[in-house]
């Protein structure tokens, strides 16, 4: 298949699935789900309009500042879209509002600014507007196996990161370096995008999204790892904890509850199930070990284009697990002051149960 049919097949999708959900069409602005849906980036995101347009009926439009042009139409999919191109002093709003026909409602992308969305709202007040993933929260949710086949990758590239990460000296060091360390070896490992390198050591591990700082990782502590990015345009993410020296009685146990609690939502895991009964899974098991007030975060989130997305583990989501789906399980116990401990795999729901993208040990390793 070319990048055209490939592009055109997901347009043709995303239309269709519109349709279904009663929507009149669709809305998308620079971000994931562009990037998704036709394979274009604009080299920066400003408040010049792009939007692409996806109406039943109609060939795909992309519209885009007339300067930005030649980068749209070397996008890997533009070849199934038409696309037009508006100069500073034209209306690019007057433009969209003559496509957006009748009295519909239209997806439109997560991230679209608000300065786009009002003057939209502004040329067609008859027409309603709702959250792309509100509307179509299956759109991007289930992989097809070119996508998981890169989850893949990106998954294995970041379990090399770790254990080289292992390898190298913690105690003596500051957070930031070892962060640097795991960007380095993110990138050795294929990574063209790192996002995020959290490592939390001592009672920094107890905040979950710790930026790492200046503080030295002494002998004794606890240290909580959370790295990903993106390789091949698809997003790793995994959490490991580590020890520098032997770990405490206590230290050992709260591991053992939190690696017993991950592997209670892997095994829920399975077509069918409720996203929210994932998280339960993880939750009961901390709860009954005298830790519920200390796990303070969801179990998990999707993963695809963006490290971040739909569907989410976690209370009140009932949305059911499909083959394909791929997503984060990731509970944690945060003992303020103390000490943390998350363990997180990438998981894939297949038609038998979950699958791991993540690979490394989840007992606790005692690192230098």
């Amino acid at each position: 298949m070319s990048d055209v049919e490939f592009y055109a097949a997901r347009m043709d999708r995303a239309v269709r699935s519109a349709v279904q959900e009663g929507l009149a069409g669709l809305v998308v602005t620079p971000g994931p789900d562009l990037v998704w849906l036709c394979g274009y980036a604009p080299p920066a995101v400003t408040e010049r309009l792009t939007a692409l347009l996806l109406v039943p009926g109609s060939r795909p439009q992309l519209l885009v500042p007339q300067l930005e042009r030649p980068d749209a139409e070397r996008a890997p999919g533009a070849g199934a879209l038409t696309v037009s191109g508006w100069t500073d002093g034209e209306d690019p709003y007057a433009e969209v509002a003559k496509v957006l026909a009748g009295q519909g409602r239209y997806g439109v992308s997560d991230n679209a600014w608000a300065l786009h969305l009002l003057a939209l709202q502004r040329k067609r007040p008859e027409v309603g507007f709702g959250a792309l993933t509100e509307a179509l929260p299956m759109l991007r949710a289930v992989k097809d196996a070119y996508e998981l086949e890169r989850l893949s990758a990106a998954g294995a590239a970041a379990d090399a990161a770790f254990e080289a990460i292992v390898e190298l000296p913690f105690a003596g060091r500051r957070e930031r370096e070892v962060a640097a360390d795991l960007d380095r070896l993110l990138r050795e490992n294929g990574h063209e995008q790192v996002d995020f390198t959290i490592v939390g050591s001592g009672p920094n591990g107890a905040n979950p999204h710790h930026e790492a700082g200046e503080r030295v990782i002494e002998d004794g502590d606890m240290v909580v790892m959370d790295f990903g990015g993106l390789k091949g345009g698809y997003g790793s993410d995994t959490t490991r904890t580590v020890h520098v020296g032997e770990p405490s009685p206590e230290e050992r146990k709260v591991h053992d509850l939190v690696r017993e609690a991950q592997q209670a939502a892997f095994e829920a895991v399975r077509p069918g199930v409720a996203c929210q009964d994932v998280d339960r899974a993880a939750r009961q098991v901390i709860r009954r070990a005298g830790y519920g007030e200390y796990f303070v975060h969801r179990t998990g989130h999707g993963i695809g284009v963006t490290t971040h997305e739909p569907p989410y583990m976690v209370e009140g989501e009932h949305l059911p697990l499909v083959p394909g789906m791929c997503f984060s399980v990731e509970p944690g116990v945060y003992l303020p002051g103390r000490f943390g401990v998350r363990i997180e795999d990438i998981v894939v729901c297949t038609e038998t149960g979950g699958r791991r993208l993540n690979n490394t040990a989840r007992e606790l390793r005692v690192v230098a």
